[in-house]
């Protein structure tokens, strides 16, 4: 499967098990979806499971929650990342307090995907990269998979937790993996060990993750599509660097991350979002505060630009090789 068949069947294997999982959101019912994650699944399930909504995030999210209040199980598809702005009062104010709020007697078991990032020059209406400004926020779980094995199994684990998850999916490889090199997949996600999706029921834990690649001589931190950036740059430029897939950012796994920048002695941190305040920041943080006396060099930090993003120039300011391969060799020869 590619990332979107493995959503899809994410869906539809819950939807089968708990008739209370609904599916809603602008387009996701009749059409699918604009990227056609829930394809099939208002045929499957009736146009009271899967249904259209207005175009009006806030009314979305308001909604969205309301049910879930009630006692279902509401997964919400925000059409672009860009267009949670409208929703982000109630999903901040509302889903993240509830449990807080209510000192526990409410839970508000619900996620809201959304795709993510560029990959379609889109620009600065369809391409942002907001997990930063959810991460600030208590009481919220915000999840970004890199591949399709780890997408189904988070999405399912995501929809089975009592609290509101933002499940961000990079739509630069809904597709496939790309190698950071090309504007375009390298190959397709069937030639990939992590599209080996079994087609049943299975998880993926939240706030654990995975060694993408073993090293010795740096640990880089990546999630989404900028694991494949940072795997494709290490094996081009020969680096023994070990390649952490966060694979959610809240809860982030400490752990992991101290163990291997303990081992290495070196990090560099790399996302698309824009540099100030973007969650690389944090991650520098954490390392510096746990790590401090086993680093051998500052943790570098590789971003997007302080900048609106480019509909152009987009390859320009996505983190490449190039920015990675300097961050990395400063972090070497520190």
């Amino acid at each position: 499967m590619n990332m979107i068949e493995a959503l899809n069947s994410a869906h539809d294997v819950m939807m089968e098990r708990d008739p209370d999982i609904v599916v809603m959101g602008e387009d996701v019912g009749y059409f699918g979806g604009v990227f056609r994650v829930t394809a099939g699944l208002q045929k499957k399930y009736g146009k009271t499971r899967a249904f259209d909504t207005p175009i009006a995030e806030g009314g979305i999210a308001g909604t969205a929650i309301g049910m879930a209040a009630y006692g279902l199980k509401p997964v919400v598809e925000m059409q672009f990342a860009d267009y949670i702005y409208p929703a982000f009062d109630q999903i901040v104010s509302e889903a993240g307090r509830m449990r807080y709020r209510t000192a526990g007697e409410w839970t508000l078991p619900m996620v809201f995907r959304s795709p993510y990032g560029g990959g379609i020059f889109g620009g600065q209406t369809h391409s942002q990269s907001p997990e930063a400004l959810f991460a600030h926020v208590c009481g919220i779980k915000t999840v970004i998979p890199s591949n399709p094995y780890d997408a189904k199994g988070l999405l399912i684990a995501a929809i089975e937790d009592p609290d509101p998850v933002i499940f961000f999916e990079p739509k630069r490889i809904y597709n496939g993996p790309f190698d950071g090199f090309h504007d375009r997949p390298v190959t397709p996600w069937a030639k990939h060990p992590a599209a080996e999706v079994p087609e049943g029921y299975y998880t993926v834990p939240l706030g654990k993750a995975a060694i993408a690649r073993e090293g010795n001589d740096v640990t880089i931190l990546a999630y989404g599509t900028m694991v494949h950036v940072a795997l494709a740059t290490v094996e081009e430029g020969g680096i023994d660097a070990e390649v952490i897939d966060l694979r959610s950012i809240v809860p982030v796994d400490i752990e992991t991350i101290e163990a291997s920048v303990k081992k290495t002695g070196r990090c560099v941190v790399i996302h698309e979002a824009t540099r100030t305040a973007g969650f690389g920041a944090e991650l520098a943080a954490l390392v510096q505060e746990r790590c401090f006396y086993h680093l051998e060099a500052p943790v570098q930090r590789v971003t997007g630009y302080d900048t609106p993003y480019p509909h152009s120039l987009e390859w320009t300011y996505f983190p490449g090789p190039t920015r990675l391969g300097i961050a990395l060799k400063k972090a070497l020869e520190d």
